[in-house]
């Protein structure tokens, strides 16, 4: 399929085989790709200090690590608990504490959640840091799950961002979060049975496999960054370890820089192309304890969605997403975004 912008493209309809899902492309629905602009601004206030800044630690919930860990006041990085969590760290976990006749069950609402501070400072958020400074916040996600796989009872970790109110953020100041859960999510679970099946008739990891062609928008040392062939979102871009990796927490130094970098280099093309938009970013690994079975076909990747539209009745309904972008336009167009030469 051509690169360039088609208006009289005609819809399709694709697979996404790493999710199992459909998603149509309907590029009648909307204006040209390359027209594109966030008209929400990710930071409406001007708040400039917060709990999460330096000084402010007594107002937060209470710290698991830090970094430098000897530190005082002279933090980069925090890993706290979340203030408000969505699952209590205190509670027992009991499986399948409660279940109906029709197959509903109930547990206990155990889980860890916690919030990763990326900087001291109000101001300055990821796209600001340096390769080696946002791949010390990758390597924080790491020793974070390192410690949360302790724990027998904890199966998944989901570590995200949300950078602006309409993509989730309650607080500017620039954060991640971690939520580990007692279960496996759903689409967890099918997204590793997805890949399994495509193992199983090829032989092949799926994302080893992943076309690059017109859908490439960089490569680095270890990663590529791509627009997936069934992007469920415009302008959706996934990161991906070049060779097969299953578990983000196997990150070592030299690849957190090289993703760090690659990360900052997306973040900064986003934003120039589409007017600094709110996002959110999503880490998807495996579960720990996952069927060995599964590990040859098990590969982690990191999503990038910026929030451009929203979900109607159509996506709820269905779970099949109407994308007006194709793929391959706006991978086009993300190449060819011209930023300031990382420092």
């Amino acid at each position: 399929m051509a690169g360039a912008e088609s208006p009289n493209r005609s819809p399709e309809i694709r697979k996404d085989g790493i999710n199992n899902r459909w998603v149509i492309f309907s590029p009648a629905r909307s204006r040209r790709p390359s027209d594109f602009k966030s008209k929400s601004n990710p930071n409406p206030n001007n708040q400039s200090e917060c709990p999460f800044c330096k000084g402010h630690e007594h107002e937060c919930a209470p710290e698991i690590f830090r970094i430098p860990a000897d530190s005082t006041s002279d933090w980069r990085i925090r890993v706290i608990q979340n203030l408000y969590p969505a699952l209590n760290r205190d509670l027992h976990f009991r499986n399948h504490e409660d279940s109906s006749s029709h197959g509903d069950v109930s547990v206990s609402g155990f889980g860890f959640h916690d919030v990763v501070i990326e900087s001291p400072v109000h101001s300055v958020h990821l796209i600001d840091l340096s390769p080696a400074e946002v791949g010390d916040v990758l390597l924080a996600f790491k020793a974070r799950i390192d410690q949360l796989r302790m724990n027998d009872s904890i199966k998944y970790v989901q570590v995200f961002k949300n950078h602006g109110a309409s993509a989730g953020a309650s607080m500017s100041h620039s954060h991640s979060q971690m939520i580990a859960l007692p279960i496996v999510p759903p689409t967890v679970s099918a997204r590793l049975n997805s890949m399994k099946e495509y193992y199983e008739q090829t032989g092949n990891c799926s994302l080893c496999d992943t076309r690059v062609d017109d859908l490439i928008i960089n490569e680095s040392t270890h990663f590529k960054s791509v627009v997936p062939f069934a992007a469920t979102f415009p302008f959706e871009i996934w990161i991906i370890p070049r060779d097969h990796s299953t578990y983000f927490h196997d990150l070592d130094s030299e690849k957190a820089v090289d993703l760090g970098g690659l990360l900052k280099f997306m973040l900064l093309k986003m934003s120039s192309q589409l007017n600094n938009p709110p996002f959110n970013f999503m880490i998807h690994t495996s579960p720990f304890q996952v069927d060995p079975s599964y590990l040859p076909c098990c590969h982690w990747f990191l999503q990038i969605v910026p929030q451009l539209s929203g979900v109607g009745g159509f996506e709820l309904g269905t779970g099949c997403y109407i994308n007006p972008v194709f793929p391959e336009d706006a991978a086009k167009i993300l190449r060819e975004v011209k930023v300031p030469d990382q420092k």
